[in-house]
């Protein structure tokens, strides 16, 4: 995987920000600014720029890395009711183009969550998204309860890819109608915004996109990683200690936005994409494609600063076209298609 770059302006123009350097004169008025905010479910993002779940710790690791307050949002490793260790290592593999991750939702809980990590999350710009996650409908809103109580939380993710072992091992995200339950029980008692990461594995996405989208999803985030291994072959030994583990980064980009796009035909609510995006072209693509705004995962791990990076391109890109951010979501051109509106919001 290849890292960007190390020229890096780590300043980023505010939304509608019209400032320049002194003695521009008349190249003040000429010049386009372009608007590239952005709101999901009432959730208004300087930007659409946020680092997904799981590759950015709880944000305050990066804070000595890259300027925070310059991005969109940060969605929080996935948060459980209880504290959890997580799997045992080894638990990553760099693979061609990707990784293979099979951490095991390691968290400390949603009680020590607001206690130790909310505070410092208050302070900043970008927005605070807490990814949930839990191993029964029971699980999940436990953990809501408790989170609800924490001021500074701007809208939940629900992450429905993990074992039911109620239902005997059944995945939440591969059943039309776990996904309705499950949403529709956090809904109910959510205090914030609920955005529902779709898992990847499934047959078709547009099923359970609207599945979610009926029981009261505010928004989607898709897609969560796919299901992958690797084996030692000296040793004939798996090199994930969970056997299967899952993969993301550049490789999985293309299914992704294809599972983006199909999501956005078919629900009218919000739709976050996310998978493989290193750079501004790939959230472009993204964004193009129908999602009102983009997660940067992988890319974090080697290139913190590519979500900075990506923000300054969509802004340089919006700049070049004279477009507004708003003017470009859900604007693919098919030829011999009826022309889709720019997404309003």
């Amino acid at each position: 995987m290849k890292s960007p770059s190390p020229n890096l302006k780590r300043n980023p123009k505010e939304p509608g920000d019209t400032e320049h350097s002194a003695g521009t004169g008349s190249r003040q008025s000429a010049e386009f600014v372009p608007r590239i905010h952005t709101e999901i479910a009432g959730v208004h993002f300087q930007n659409p720029v946020l680092t997904a779940s799981g590759t950015f710790g709880y944000g305050q690791e990066f804070a000595q890395l890259i300027d925070l307050n310059c991005l969109g949002g940060i969605v929080v490793k996935g948060i459980s009711a209880e504290p959890m260790p997580g799997n045992p290592p080894p638990r990553i593999y760099e693979t061609e183009s990707g990784m293979l991750n099979a951490i095991g939702l390691q968290n400390v809980g949603a009680h020590e969550f607001l206690k130790q990590k909310l505070p410092f999350l208050r302070t900043l710009k970008a927005r605070c998204i807490v990814n949930v996650f839990g191993y029964s409908t029971a699980d999940y809103i436990r953990c809501l309860d408790i989170l609800n109580a924490g001021d500074g939380i701007d809208a939940y993710e629900l992450n429905i890819s993990c074992p039911n072992t109620r239902c005997g091992g059944m995945i939440y995200g591969s059943d039309p109608k776990l996904t309705e339950e499950v949403v529709a029980a956090s809904k109910h008692t959510a205090r914030f915004p609920l955005y529902v990461k779709l898992s990847p594995n499934v047959t078709d996405i547009a099923v359970f996109a609207r599945a979610a989208e009926s029981a009261g999803a505010d928004a989607l985030s898709l897609v969560n990683t796919f299901v992958g291994m690797a084996i030692d072959v000296e040793n004939r030994t798996p090199r994930i200690s969970n056997v299967t583990a899952g993969l993301s980064g550049p490789a999985i980009k293309p299914v992704a936005l294809r599972m983006v796009y199909q999501a956005a035909q078919a629900v009218k609510i919000p739709i976050i994409g996310l998978g493989g995006i290193a750079t501004a072209e790939d959230a472009l693509e993204y964004l193009i494609a129908g999602a009102r705004a983009i997660q940067v995962g992988t890319a974090n791990f080697y290139a913190p600063e590519t979500a900075l990076r990506v923000v300054e391109g969509i802004q340089d890109y919006c700049a070049r076209k004279r477009l507004h951010l708003a003017d470009l979501i859900g604007t693919l051109r098919i030829p011999g298609a009826e022309p889709r509106k720019p997404t309003e919001y």
